[in-house]
């Protein structure tokens, strides 16, 4: 079973994948302009995310405008929506179950109710750092393929933004606390009968029992040696 300095780091990186799922699904820079051609004299730049696109201005104004039609939008940038939330989800499901599953807390059962607990939330974590990995894979290939796309203009060309390498990061995160945390699966051997407290007492009072009965043995046979020496 997993060491529990082990099984702590593994919370630490998975809290830190769903704080920057959450960050990079709410952010609007997933993609941001390279060059917006004629209105470089009146706007900085330009981002878009997966529920809104912002304008920054020279000015100092910095505007947004949010994404009301859902089928209006390409599919990858549907997807995205949908991993990313699920994702959130899964990985919130994953830190509660962890937290009971943890050797250094004292709720959550046993010792091996805990294995199983913090390998379901293992499961939780690798399920969420796939969907965050998916989305921001498909997202990044649709805006390179736009950016080297010749017919494209150059005040249509945009670059993978700051919230694309969060959710990569936040994906490797969750993939690698989920694997600490399936480590913690019990085996098979006897050690962990011993670490389980409900198989060492009866266990034990089999083996006491055995003695006992050993010991009546031996207590007749003296008996029996001794009534046929006299």
């Amino acid at each position: 079973m997993l060491s529990s300095a082990l099984q702590i780091l593994a919370f630490a990186l998975a809290l830190l994948g769903v704080l920057g799922a959450t960050v990079a699904t709410l952010s609007p820079n997933w993609k941001v302009s390279a060059d917006v051609g004629a209105n470089i004299m009146t706007a900085v730049s330009q981002m878009q995310g997966l529920w809104m696109d912002c304008t920054w201005y020279t000015t100092g104004v910095f505007s947004c405008s949010l994404k009301h039609s859902v089928l209006a939008l390409p599919a990858h940038l549907q997807a995205a929506r949908t991993s990313m939330v699920l994702s959130c989800m899964a990985g919130s499901l994953g830190l509660c179950l962890a937290a009971l599953g943890l050797k250094c807390t004292r709720w959550g059962g046993g010792r091996r109710a805990k294995a199983h607990t913090a390998v379901a939330a293992g499961g939780c974590f690798v399920f969420a750092g796939v969907l965050c990995l998916v989305p921001a894979s498909w997202f990044t290939s649709e805006v390179i393929t736009a950016f080297l796309d010749a017919s494209v203009p150059d005040s249509g060309k945009y670059e993978p933004g700051g919230a694309v390498y969060v959710t990569f990061i936040s994906a490797g995160f969750l993939l690698a606390a989920g694997v600490l945390f399936c480590m913690s699966c019990p085996g098979s051997g006897s050690s962990t009968h011993h670490d389980d407290g409900y198989t060492c007492q009866p266990l034990r009072k089999k083996k006491n029992a055995i003695t006992c009965t050993l010991q009546t043995l031996s207590a007749l046979r003296d008996q029996i040696h001794m009534s046929y020496e006299y």
